[in-house]
C-alpha cells in the first residue's frame, strides 16, 4: 500500500530494551522478591469512556524495575518513582476504570516469566522489552508501542573507535550487558561471550563505562540519549543502528487484560496521547549533541517526485491551483535548514512504480507519495527513516449498509473494490477479494470519485489517508471495519544517493523540535 498513520517515533528516534546496570558479575544475581514501588499518586478512575470497556476499578499489577530511564526510574531529586510507563498506565487505567500498582521487580523474575520458568507475581511487565519470537511462546505482548534500534554507547571522550567494526581491533576490550536482554544476545553475537562483562541494571553498566570499567555498551538510542541527557559530556553514541525491533507490554499467556490494554493504546495513538508522552519523556530531553550539525547544501536544486492526487500528502488546491500538501510543507523545511531549492515534479505513478522496480530511470532525486517501505522495493531503491505509520482500511460511502467489514463485503453480489496498481493497497485488495472483484484506477482521486458515484463499492485505502479524502467530502465517505495492515512510509531515493543522510538528519531535527507533529497535525486533524 502507498500510505498512513501513526507514532511518528519510527525509525528515526527508534528505541530498545535497555535497561540500567550493576557492578560485573560472574552470573546474574538472584531476583529480590518484588516489593511495591514507589509511585506517583495515580488519578482517581472514573468510568471507562464509551467504547472501551470498563474494568470496575480493578487493581491492575505492573512491574517495572525502576532502573531504566526513561521508561521507569527513580527521580534523585524526588525519591519517586517516575518515567513513561508511569504516566502510559496512569492515562490507560484513567480511561479503562482500574488502579495501576506499580511492583518493582528485578529484569531476571521478568525474564523467568517470559522463559515459562517463573510464576507471574504481576499482571502486565513493562520495561522497554523487545518482542520477539521466542519470547512470545510463554508470554503474551501487546501491540507494539515503540519501534527500537540498537546502538553503541560510549564515552565522550572515546577516539579508538567509531563503531562495532573498529571496537572490535581494540586490545582486550570489554562490553557491558545485562543478561536477558537482546543487548546481552547482540552483544556475545557481534563480539564474542569473552568480551561480555555482565551487570545487573543498565544504570550500573553506564557507570561502569563511566569510570573506565568498560568500553562499550549496546543501547537502545533513545535510552541512550536519556542517560547522555543525565551524563553531558560524558557519554555519547556511535555508529549506525545495528537492529531494527519493536517493543511490547507482557502479560501472562491467556491474560484477559491484553485486549483491553490494546485498545487503550489504539486510543491514545488516536487522540495523540502516546505521542505528547514520547514527545515528554524521550524527545524533550534530547541534548543537541546527540544529533550531528546539519550539512549545508550550497544551493542545491532538489528534485522531489509527487502525484499532486494524493490528498493529503500531495494534491492540487482547486481553490488556487497550486500544488499542497504535507509532503509540499516537509520539504520546504527541511530545505530551509539545509539550504536546498525543492522542485515539485509531477509524476504519474506508475514512474515511480518502474523506478522502485528497477525497471526505469529515476527523474528525480527523492519520491515522496505516501510511499510503504518493503523489503521487495528497497532492493532496488534507498529509503528514508520511517516518517509515519500506517494501517490500510475499508473506505465506504457513508451511508453504506450493506457491509461493516471485509468478510460481509464479500457476501455482497458482484461487489467490485477500487485499488491504484502497483500500490500496497493493490496487492492487499487482490488478496483479501480475488482479482475478479478489484477493478484498477491510475489516481486515487479518480477512486474516490468512482466510490461516491456508486461505480465500486469500496477502496481498501490508507486511514490517515481516508480522513483527509472524508474531510474533502463531508458526509459521503466513512471508514469502517478493524485495521488490515500496520506498515511503515519511507521517502524514496535512486540507489546509494547522497541525499539520504542529510534528508534522514534534517527529519530528526524536525522531530525532535516538534515541527513534525506540527505539519502532521496541519494536514492530518483527528476526526470529530
Amino acid at each position: 500500500m502507498k500510505r498512513i498513520l501513526a507514532l511518528l517515533l519510527a525509525a528515526t528516534f527508534l528505541l530498545a530494551a535497555c535497561q540500567p546496570a550493576a557492578t560485573p558479575t560472574a552470573e546474574p544475581t538472584k531476583a529480590a522478591p518484588p516489593t511495591t514501588a514507589p509511585q506517583p499518586t495515580a488519578p482517581p478512575a472514573t468510568a471507562a469512556p464509551q467504547g472501551l470497556p470498563d474494568l470496575g476499578g480493578r487493581e491492575i499489577r505492573i512491574a517495572v524495575e525502576n532502573a531504566y530511564n526513561p521508561f521507569n526510574f527513580i527521580d534523585p531529586a524526588t525519591g519517586e518513582a517516575v518515567g513513561y510507563d508511569y504516566d502510559l498506565f496512569n492515562e490507560a487505567c484513567q480511561r479503562l476504570n482500574c488502579k495501576p500498582t506499580f511492583v518493582q521487580t528485578a529484569w531476571d523474575a521478568i525474564v523467568a516469566v517470559m522463559g515459562g520458568q517463573g510464576q507471574a507475581e504481576f499482571d502486565i511487565a513493562a520495561d522497554g522489552i523487545t518482542i520477539t519470537e521466542e519470547r512470545a511462546q510463554k508470554v503474551d505482548f501487546s501491540t507494539p508501542y515503540i519501534q527500537l534500534s540498537q546502538q553503541l554507547l560510549v564515552r565522550g571522550d572515546e577516539s579508538r573507535f567509531s563503531n562495532a567494526d573498529e571496537l572490535k581491533k581494540v586490545a582486550d576490550f570489554k562490553v557491558g550487558a545485562q543478561p536477558g536482554t537482546t543487548n546481552y544476545d547482540l552483544a556475545v553475537e557481534l563480539f564474542g561471550q569473552e568480551h561480555v562483562v555482565t551487570f545487573d541494571q543498565y544504570g550500573i553498566i553506564v557507570q561502569a563505562l563511566i569510570n573506565d570499567d568498560i568500553d562499550a555498551t549496546l543501547m537502545d538510542n533513545v535510552a541512550g540519549f536519556g542517560y547522555i541527557g543525565a551524563n553531558p559530556d560524558k557519554l555519547k553514541l556511535v555508529g549506525d543502528p545495528l537492529t531494527a525491533e519493536e517493543l511490547g507490554f507482557v502479560f501472562p499467556k491467556g491474560s484477559d487484560l491484553r485486549d483491553p490494554i490494546d485498545l487503550a493504546l489504539a486510543e491514545m495513538e488516536k487522540d495523540g496521547t502516546l505521542d505528547a508522552l514520547f514527545q515528554k519523556w524521550f524527545l524533550a530531553t534530547l541534548p543537541e549533541a546527540a544529533l550531528a550539525p546539519l550539512p549545508d547544501l550550497g544551493g542545491r536544486e532538489i528534485r522531489i517526485a509527487v502525484e499532486n492526487a494524493y490528498n493529503p500528502f500531495n494534491f492540487i488546491d482547486t481553490a488556487t491551483g497550486q500544488g499542497v500538501g504535507y509532503d509540499y510543507d516537509v520539504f520546504e523545511e527541511a530545505c530551509q535548514r539545509l539550504n536546498c531549492k525543492p522542485t515539485f515534479v509531477q509524476t504519474a505513478w506508475d514512474a515511480i512504480v518502474a523506478v522502485m522496480g528497477g525497471q526505469g530511470q529515476a527523474e528525480f532525486d527523492i519520491a515522496a507519495d505516501g510511499i510503504t517501505i518493503t523489503e521487495e522495493r528497497a532492493q532496488k531503491v534507498d529509503f528514508s527513516d520511517p516518517y509515519i505509520k500506517l494501517s490500510q482500511q475499508l473506505l465506504v460511502r457513508a451511508d453504506e449498509s450493506r457491509f461493516t467489514d471485509v468478510e460481509s463485503l464479500k457476501q455482497v453480489a458482484d461487489f467490485k473494490v477500487g485499488a491504484q496498481p502497483g500500490t500496497t493497497n493493490y496487492d492487499l485488495a487482490v488478496e483479501l477479494f480475488g482479482q475478479e472483484h478489484v477493478v484498477t484506477f491510475d489516481q486515487y482521486g479518480i477512486i474516490v470519485q468512482a466510490l461516491i458515484n456508486d461505480d465500486i463499492d469500496a477502496t481498501v485505502m490508507d486511514n490517515v489517508a481516508g480522513q483527509g479524502y472524508i474531510g474533502a467530502n463531508p458526509d459521503k465517505l466513512k471508514i469502517t471495519g478493524d485495521l488490515l495492515t500496520s506498515e511503515e512510509l519511507g521517502f524514496v531515493f535512486p540507489k546509494g544517493s547522497d541525499l539520504r543522510d542529510p534528508i534522514n538528519l534534517v527529519l530528526k531535527y524536525m522531530q525532535q523540535d516538534g515541527t513534525l507533529d506540527e505539519i502532521y497535525n496541519k494536514w492530518f486533524p483527528l476526526p470529530e
